[in-house]
């Protein structure tokens, strides 16, 4: 049974970091462990970044935020904002991102230069061998909407973490509206599978 875990979730505007913190919350919750959670809008409303911290433990959390070098994964859905949070992440903490590009218009100005897969790979590689790019807007996208793409990355978290496929289904289910459950429940369980070799 887990006894602590911290998650650190990263994107921007739009992508759904809330919801799927919210979830994940809800998660620990079920599971019956104390739980904490902070978000960080930011610019999100204009695309801009997006993080939350979520922290599990089986005894009390007296913070919500996580400190640097010490999240036991980092899950991540925009690659630009895995690198900004490399930082957060344990020595060989566990790292899941989603490798579709949204590109700000720094970048498709040609003011800018945006990471490939390849480059962030590289980066997290330095710091973990736990590292897990999963297409998770494709995914989603398969699933009949791109924008599940936050569920599908969460499917890919709980592949990691010892807890019932049931719990997870159960929390989704009481947080999106029912016209989506079915995609989400799709997009949950697409994530699951595509999740890297532990």
């Amino acid at each position: 049974m887990i006894k602590s875990y911290n998650v650190l979730l990263a994107g921007v505007g739009g992508q759904g970091t809330i919801l799927a913190s919210n979830v994940l919350a809800d998660v620990g919750l079920v599971a019956g462990l104390d739980v904490k959670k902070s978000e960080v809008h930011g610019m999100a409303q204009r695309g801009g970044s997006v993080n939350t911290h979520v922290r599990w433990n089986a005894e009390r959390v007296f913070s919500p935020l996580i400190g640097m070098g010490e999240a036991d994964a980092v899950l991540v859905f925009e690659r630009a904002e895995a690198v900004r949070y490399i930082e957060y992440l344990k020595p060989e903490g566990l790292a899941i991102v989603d490798s579709e590009a949204i590109r700000p218009i720094t970048v498709t100005s040609g003011g800018a230069l945006y990471p490939t897969n390849e480059e962030v790979e590289a980066v997290y590689r330095q710091a973990t061998k736990r590292f897990c790019m999963v297409p998770g807007a494709e995914i989603a996208r398969s699933a009949g909407n791109a924008r599940a793409a936050n569920i599908v990355l969460l499917g890919a978290l709980s592949a990691f973490l010892d807890l019932p496929e049931e719990t997870w289904l159960k929390v989704i289910a009481g947080r999106v509206p029912a016209k989506y459950l079915e995609l989400n429940r799709q997009a949950f369980l697409k994530g699951r599978e595509a999740a890297c070799s532990r």
